[in-house]
């Protein structure tokens, strides 16, 4: 590999890497509004958690496929996503739970563990829709 295709290959990177967090706070403006409201009207921690995820995750699967990863959809990638974004559902879901159990009472302890549990599985997903499901 030359110099150049090297440069090529790190601005393609870091143009994929910028667009993902901005859909990644798209998605979670969608995902922590979706959690707010639904624990407003006595929703659960755990049912609330979930249906934002799920309006997170499409949110993100439709910005990620077109603008972020810059890719053709198709039975595969959708489903590669699903199967991908279904593990993390469950993992960020631990998370969350053990950053309620961890942190101390205050006014921020349901947002922080949100933010520590979004933070975590956005990490994940980056590393795999690059390497798995969005991979060129």
């Amino acid at each position: 590999m030359t110099a150049p295709e090297a440069a090529g290959g790190r601005r393609g990177l870091v143009q994929q890497l910028v667009r993902f967090a901005a859909v990644g706070l798209v998605g979670a403006v969608v995902d922590l509004s979706v959690y707010s409201l639904a624990l407003h009207l006595g929703g659960g921690t755990t049912a609330s958690r979930a249906l934002s995820f799920i309006a997170g995750t499409t949110t993100a699967y439709v910005l990620n496929r077109r603008w972020a990863f810059q890719v053709e959809g198709g039975a595969r990638r959708a489903t590669g996503f699903a199967l991908l974004y279904g593990t993390t559902f469950f993992v960020i879901l631990g998370v969350n739970a053990l950053a309620l159990a961890v942190l101390p009472e205050s006014s921020w302890r349901v947002t922080l563990a949100w933010a520590v549990s979004q933070g975590f599985g956005t990490a994940v997903n980056f590393v795999m829709l690059r390497l798995v499901v969005f991979r060129s």
